[in-house]
């Protein structure tokens, strides 16, 4: 019998077996950053050990970094300025690379790590955040770990892990115009549960997926931990490798037979399938308080979920189109990529937000993607609507005690996550595309962002 790609890939980083029966895995990259960075590399310290290969470990300075432009090591956060200070020092003493508040190569961890190409097929990868898993899109074996796994990981190379069970998940045929890798991730979890992936690494397979661009990929890879999954990735391809190819820390190509391996043999066997119809999905809005909790745009709220009706402020059966907004966000590691910030500058061309929408924001993935939009002018479309344009990194995405939208506020958002106050204290998180925060800001309300492509064709 034929073996997975994460078999393959498992297999190739096995160091050990272990009596309790989990194993030892040989670990490739490490990339920190400073709101957990600083902890871990301070603890190895205290206790005397040193980074195995400082070569294998990144840092960035992303999670709690001001976005404001002009910024510097001050945050809104209480406390937050000694987090990148003492980041900044751990990693001159451990000799770790460090992309730093106003690098030109800043940005959040999961963008930059493929921009610069230390995400590589067939790698393992590991970081303390959640959405490390965005990096299986390249034929990784990427995921998020604690920060006593991190300092594991760097002092020596592996980590203990119990062997997760596999999983494919397969969208056969072809998307319908204006649907996306984000409508693709919240129809799989609408459909499947929030706990759908648990205990397995899942592919993702299908005509579908092999139709994604890579930042595509990335996006429907971001949300495989909002599946539960331990891991998401694509098997890589031709895109894959364009990607790649001169990217600093990327090899010069990618000749290697190796590479060419690594894909999940045609008689290979999963210990659990989904096949989704791609044709059925359509454009999807969040409506509760879980990713799960998401339906198509034109669906109505449905029944039976009286604590998250009282949260979200939403009647059940009422359309979902049509509630009114007060913010509209386009940021992080999910839908902060070139392609996101063009695809939602060309619904905003031409348009202004409504004026009930009194927050609208725009937080580039990367410094490296700032650069590229502001050359291909999509600042000035995002300025003229009505948004604000910031610098890179996670802030809003999540609330960490610094900056936040008003307490109640109604948002919008590209981000990954709908919980109660995630993006702030009482805030009411409606999780969607690019192009459906864009059209819906210009509504005031959240909209259908094919009736808004339907008017840019007809202009």
């Amino acid at each position: 019998m034929g073996k997975t790609l994460f078999d393959k890939i498992w297999d190739a980083h096995l160091v050990a077996d272990t009596p309790s029966g989990a194993q030892l895995i040989a670990i490739d990259r490490v990339f920190l950053h400073e709101r957990t960075g600083a902890a871990a590399l301070g603890r190895m310290a205290e206790m005397g050990r040193k980074v195995h290969d400082p070569a294998r470990v990144f840092a960035v300075m992303d999670h709690i970094v001001d976005t404001r432009i002009g910024r510097g090591d001050g945050t809104l956060m209480v406390g937050g300025e000694a987090f990148i200070t003492e980041t900044r020092a751990a990693c001159k003493a451990a000799g770790i690379t460090l992309f730093d508040v106003n690098d030109r190569d800043q940005g959040i961890v999961h963008v930059i790590s493929p921009e610069l190409g230390v995400v590589l097929p067939g790698v393992t990868l590991v970081a303390p955040d959640s959405h490390t898993c965005t990096q299986g899109a390249f034929g990784a074996l990427a995921w998020g770990i604690g920060s006593s796994e991190a300092e594991h990981a760097m002092a020596t190379g592996t980590l203990r892990l119990s062997r997760p069970k596999t999983m494919r998940v397969t969208f056969k045929g072809a998307l319908a115009r204006g649907v996306t890798a984000k409508d693709m991730a919240l129809h799989m979890i609408a459909a499947h549960s929030a706990g759908g992936g648990a205990g397995h690494a899942v592919e993702f397979a299908g005509d579908a997926v092999s139709a994604l661009d890579m930042e595509g990929r990335m996006t429907l890879c971001n949300m495989a931990t909002e599946f539960s999954a331990m891991a998401g990735f694509v098997a890589p391809d031709a895109k894959t490798f364009e990607y790649l190819a001169g990217r600093r820390y990327a090899p010069a190509d990618f000749a290697d037979p190796y590479w060419q391996t690594l894909h999940s043999d045609a008689d290979a066997a999963f210990d659990a399938e989904i096949v989704i119809d791609a044709g059925d999905i359509a454009p999807m809005v969040s409506w509760g308080t879980s990713p799960e909790e998401a339906i198509a745009v034109t669906a109505k709220v449905p029944q039976g979920h009286a604590k998250v009706h009282d949260y979200i402020g939403l009647a059940a059966g009422a359309p979902l189109a049509g509630t009114p907004l007060d913010v509209a966000f386009i940021g992080s590691c999910t839908n902060s990529r070139i392609s996101d910030l063009r695809r939602a500058a060309a619904i905003l061309d031409g348009h202004r937000i409504a004026p009930s929408v009194k927050t609208a924001m725009v937080v580039p993935g990367s410094l490296g993607v700032k650069r590229q939009a502001e050359a291909e002018g999509l600042d000035k479309i995002f300025v003229a609507a009505g948004f604000e344009w910031r610098m890179s990194g996670c802030s809003l995405c999540f609330y960490a005690g610094g900056e936040g939208f008003a307490p109640g506020s109604r948002v919008i958002s590209s981000t990954n996550r709908n919980f109660e106050g995630r993006q702030g204290p009482g805030i009411r998180t409606h999780i969607a595309s690019p192009e459906t925060v864009a059209a819906s800001a210009i509504a005031g309300a959240i909209a259908d962002p094919r009736d808004y492509a339907r008017e840019a064709v007809a202009a």
